[in-house]
Order: C-alpha cells, then structure tokens, then sequence
C-alpha cells in the first residue's frame, strides 16, 4: 500500500498523493508559483474548487473511498464537500517527539493516560495508542468518532484501551475537572472558528488561553508533555510561545510551524507549541 506524498504547490494550490490517486487542493499560503511543470499538475486525478462554486472536478473515476498508509498506520480517506479527505498528513511530522515522550512517560508510570482534544479522525490518537499510551479521543462530530473507530479497527487497536467521546470540548473538560480525573499527556489541535450544538461559538485567539488553563487543570502530577497545534493566522509560533510559558511552569517550551517537505519544497501548514517536563 503506498504512503502519502506532498509533491508541489504554488498559485494558491497545492498537489497531493494519497495512496493510489493524485489531488489537487486550495492552500492559501502558496503564494508562489509551482515548482514542477504543467504536466504533472495536469495528471492530477481530482481537483477541489472553491469558485465559483466548492466542489470536486475528476479527470478520471476515482474510488469514494479507500486507505492509505502513514508510519505503518492505515487510515479511509475520502474527499467530502470542504476539500478535506479526513487525514491532516502534517501531524505526523510531530510523532517521533510524541513516541519519545511516551516512553519517557511510561517509564514512571505503566499505564500512561493521553487526552487528544479535537482528534478528528484518529490518527495522532491512533499512533499514540500504538506507543502503549491508554487513549482518551473527543471530538464533537459523531461522524469524525465514527471514522477514528473505524481507523482504530484498520489497525487492529479496537481493543486498545480507548475511550471514544463525542462532545463539546469545553463541556468535557469541566465535566473532568469536577470528576478530578487527570492525564499524564495532553494533546490539542483547536480549530479556528466553531459553533457547538446550542450556538455557542469558538474562536482562537478568544478562547486559547481559557482553552489551555482547563488543559493545565487536568494534568497528573507526573504529566510528561502538552502539545497544541494550530492553523490560524492570528496565532504566531511566537504568541504561542508566550502563551504557553505564562500558563505552564517549569519544563521545556518548543514552538515551531507545521511543514509538508518534497524533494524541492517546503510547504507550511500550521503552527505547533510543545511543553514537556524534562
């Protein structure tokens, strides 16, 4: 089964392989020009358009579905009506840190506890399991759930301790707080804007550092690493920064941005912040 690969982008576009099939996507921060020629881009086999109307455009019959491999984990892709396909492919740029801090975690303590906020379809949640961490995966979307326990079986970590919660984040994480039940790693991925099911609307820049006190609230004494990332243009690598050493005492702080790497470009996707105990 072949893997994921980023293979160019520029004109507001970037070029995809996910397994067996070729995209081509919108991507604001490609404000340059493309790197290979034409003809590469013409072999695409589906594009997303956001003009004038948000739909795909095929070149060829492609399956509505299949899988795709990312550092031995299967994940179902599929193109839904926001051009997304259900995998966030520069995540996993950030997993040999997270493996490293699971281990050194779990060298303290056996049964090492990891909430993933926002965890969309699994896949963080997924290799963390596969790192022997005991999972806690919420999202508010009942389908991303769905899919995260349908990648779960894939991978034949079903029956790995994972607790699959469908729910407000907010909600839950005061719903924690009040259970006083804490985890020894916390990983968030906060959209940039969100209304929940009564309404209620989340933006960042607003709600990030509420967001991250609650996230302190439920960290075990113990806690081995926090990691929050992010893809809003208001939030900098360094406001982040600033942002985490005035809420998290003590350890280590790393910020950085998020990147999908070809074999001629670099291509940024997104910000992330780290803290970890030592």
């Amino acid at each position: 089964m072949e893997e994921y690969s980023f293979l160019d982008s520029g004109d507001g576009r970037k070029l995809e392989r996910f397994g067996p099939f070729t995209l081509i996507r919108p991507c604001s921060q490609a404000l340059w020009g493309p790197a290979l020629p034409a003809k590469d881009w013409e072999k695409a086999d589906a594009e997303f358009s956001r003009t004038p109307t948000s739909n795909w455009s095929e070149r060829k019959k492609i399956s509505a579905s299949w899988e795709v491999k990312i550092q031995n984990l299967k994940f179902k892709v599929e193109r839904t009506s926001f051009g997304h396909v259900g995998l966030f492919p520069e995540h996993s740029e950030l997993w040999p840190w997270i493996q490293t801090e699971i281990e050194k975690g779990k060298e303290v303590k056996s049964d090492f506890s990891l909430l993933n906020l926002f965890g969309y379809s699994g896949a963080t949640t997924l290799f963390a399991a596969q790192c022997g961490a005991h999972v806690c995966h919420l999202d508010a979307s009942h389908g991303m759930v769905e899919r995260a326990r349908e990648n779960a079986k894939l991978n034949q970590l079903h029956e790995h301790p994972i607790r699959w919660i469908v729910d407000d984040v907010f909600k839950f994480l005061k719903k924690e707080i009040r259970r006083e039940r804490l985890y020894d790693a916390i990983i968030l991925d906060p959209p940039s804007f969100g209304r929940g099911n009564k309404g209620e609307v989340f933006k960042l820049e607003e709600h990030l550092i509420e967001l991250l006190k609650q996230v302190r609230a439920l960290l075990s004494a113990n806690a081995q690493f926090v990691l929050v990332t992010c893809h809003t243009p208001g939030v900098s690598p360094l406001g982040l920064q600033n942002i985490l050493a005035q809420i998290f005492k003590g350890g280590t702080i790393e910020v950085g941005e998020l990147t999908l790497a070809s074999n001629h470009q670099v291509l940024p996707g997104g910000i992330y912040g780290k803290w970890s105990r030592r």
